[in-house]
């Protein structure tokens, strides 16, 4: 399965689309604005301490300093103990005997910047690659708790095999659980590299200095997305394809081999209508070749995607045509949760089939291609109703959540009142409120279709429930306001 990356590059933000035989399998956005400091480690100077909040404010170079509680200055444990164990056997130091006013430390960024209060740090530093997190400051082989305790011992042997006698501690995260022992040694060498540069800056640059920044987007292409399939790595920006062939050079070689700048006239994600597909990965309704067609309805518990045969008509009978229009949507769902990025609990309604060998084949083909996605998944079998349930790893925000908000005028329902609704709502506010007060007239402000109704086929009964109250009511057009919003005006 060959497969190119393109990248295209602005100031503002970066996509990255896979596409393999022709057709965008995934994409990966990054806004430069909305890149937060966790992670990043910085060379601060200790510029005030506060005894009595037993904290330290540290610059770092930002706006505002950032923040360092005595709790998150790190020691080094006792011979034999784990990091945990030393913390809760050993009685805090106050701050004020641990760090001192110009002092320079390295730390590292915990919690972004919030409003007025600045960046809060730690002295613990963890460097995070594809599958392990490093503890260059730590000799601890630790394994994530979301993998299965049976698996965690072996998982354990393995990683102190690799890790060898040259210091240091590893966390395996939970995607490296099925990770051989060269992508294991790979991420390990590299983040060795990673946190040998960070001390060779802290000795050369001054306070107040960025040692060591998480990976863009653009790196991450060469050290997560790029494999033996991988062709190319194609990037639009002559700035960026310099700046990713040194840093490839230096930690994935191999990777680096691969990149290629485009030159062409044409924007790069035109090759193959990138923006066509992105448009359509945001909608609700996905066509299919034959005629059939997915509807996807994300929602916060899980994600349903619906199949129908629409105009399909092709096959010789009517058993054919849906084994047929579920054998296309069972490739067309697997592309579309890798190209949404779709994640958690996920309900799949094929067309129902009567024979037994359809739905095993089309079980098959669905596993089949869900096995393609880096991303882990589990598929069970058909339930009693005919549902095919599985489970998509949450690895990053969805594609939807990503480059959508939810619609300010149904606040994210997918629906809205009828005018009609609406006006009968205000006609049971107006008499609430007659009850309560009573001022001279009552006012309706709302928007157009509305104080249409209202003054055509409501009219009667907006003058009836003039007439029982004995006040008027007059009405006010807002072109501004949204169909459900009103407003009653005492006057």
């Amino acid at each position: 399965m060959q497969q190119d990356i393109l990248i295209n590059w602005s100031p503002q933000e970066t996509r990255v689309a896979i596409v393999e035989h022709g057709a965008v399998q995934e994409l990966h956005v990054e806004r430069t604005l909305e890149r937060g400091l966790v992670g990043n480690v910085y060379l601060g100077k200790v510029a005030r301490v506060l005894p009595g909040m037993q904290s330290a404010f540290i610059d770092i170079g930002l706006e505002r300093a950032a923040f360092l509680h005595v709790a998150d200055v790190w020691h080094p444990p006792a011979e034999g103990e784990s990091l945990s164990a030393s913390r809760a056997s050993q009685p805090q130091i106050p701050i004020e005997k641990q760090v001192f006013e110009g002092q320079s430390l390295m730390v590292q960024v915990i919690k972004d910047p919030i409003g007025t209060k600045g960046a809060r740090l730690s002295t613990q530093i963890s460097i995070a690659g594809r599958l392990l997190v490093f503890l260059p400051q730590d000799d601890h082989i630790g394994v994530s708790q979301k993998i299965p305790t049976a698996q965690r011992d072996e998982l354990r042997s393995r990683m102190q095999a690799l890790a060898g006698k040259e210091g240091g501690g590893f966390i395996l995260r939970t995607n490296g659980e099925d990770a051989s022992d060269k992508e294991l040694g790979d991420d390990i060498a590299y983040l060795r590299k990673a946190w040998a540069r960070i001390k060779d800056a802290s000795l050369r640059l001054p306070p107040q200095s960025l040692l060591h920044q998480d990976l863009n987007l653009l790196q991450r292409v060469l050290r997560d997305l790029v494999g033996e399939t991988t062709q190319t790595i194609r990037v639009d920006s002559r700035e960026q394809f310099d700046a990713l062939k040194t840093f490839g050079a230096e930690f994935m070689p191999a990777a680096a081999e691969k990149l290629q700048h485009y030159k062409g006239e044409r924007p790069i994600f035109d090759l193959y209508s990138i923006d066509e597909e992105i448009a359509k990965a945001l909608a609700r309704r996905v066509e299919l070749k034959s005629g059939g067609y997915l509807i996807v309805d994300q929602t916060e518990a899980l994600t349903t995607v619906d199949v129908n045969t629409g105009g399909f008509v092709g096959a010789r009978n009517f058993d054919d045509t849906i084994f047929k229009t579920n054998l296309e949507a069972s490739q067309a769902i697997a592309r579309q949760l890798r190209l949404r990025n779709l994640g958690g609990i996920i309900i799949v309604d094929f067309i129902d089939m009567v024979r037994e060998d359809h739905r095993d084949a089309v079980l098959a083909e669905f596993r089949k291609q869900l096995g393609r996605d880096r991303v882990k998944t589990m598929a069970g079998g058909f339930s009693q109703l005919g549902l095919v349930e599985m489970t998509r790893k949450r690895t990053r925000e969805s594609l939807a959540h990503m480059l959508c908000e939810p619609c300010p005028t149904c606040e994210g329902k997918g629906i809205v009142k009828t005018p009609r609704s609406v006006a009968y709502d205000i006609l049971r506010e107006i008499l609430r409120e007659a009850r309560q007060f009573t001022p001279r007239e009552f006012r309706v402000v709302a928007s157009p279709k509305v104080i249409e109704l209202l003054l055509d086929e409501e009219s009667q009964h907006l003058a009836g429930l003039s007439e029982f109250i004995g006040k008027p009511v007059s009405l006010q057009s807002e072109a501004g306001m949204a169909q459900e919003q009103y407003d009653i005006v005492l006057l």
